[in-house]
């Protein structure tokens, strides 16, 4: 059942497609690390990789996803859940983006925030290789 508070605005800007090129770009920031990674989706819409250990439960050690959902992908990165000192540096603009503690949703194919998110990507990789997480 639709809902009735939802204005006709809100309803077809929900079904605006995802920038072009805003997945492919998030997922290939997480590319390079490759062989670091248990990749266990790869598709068109959806990137989901593990570390190559197992985590202290004995479980994969989740690292990264990307998903596209309507006109937005999520980009879910745990070293900021388990390192959040990562996020001290990161501009305003990419801390609006967060939602929850490892997860940023992007709605724009912007090349400043993409290369932040790179740069985060990069340390977060070094902070997990050093904790033996990779």
């Amino acid at each position: 059942m639709k809902n009735p508070r939802a204005s006709a605005t809100q309803s077809d800007t929900a079904r605006e497609p995802t920038p072009p090129g805003l997945f492919a770009a998030l997922r290939d920031l997480l590319l390079p690390y490759k062989d670091h990674l248990v990749v266990v989706h790869d598709d068109d819409a959806h990137f989901y990789a593990n570390g190559m250990h197992a985590a202290a439960n004995g479980k994969a050690q989740f690292f990264a996803a990307v998903k596209m959902s309507g006109r937005r992908c999520a980009f879910h990165f745990m070293p900021v859940y388990d390192f959040p000192e990562l996020l001290v540096a990161i501009s305003p603009l990419l801390k609006k983006l967060m939602h929850g503690k490892s997860c940023f949703n992007m709605t724009v194919n912007d090349p400043v925030l993409l290369d932040e998110l790179r740069l985060l990507v990069a340390q977060g990789v070094h902070r997990y290789m050093a904790a033996g997480k990779l």
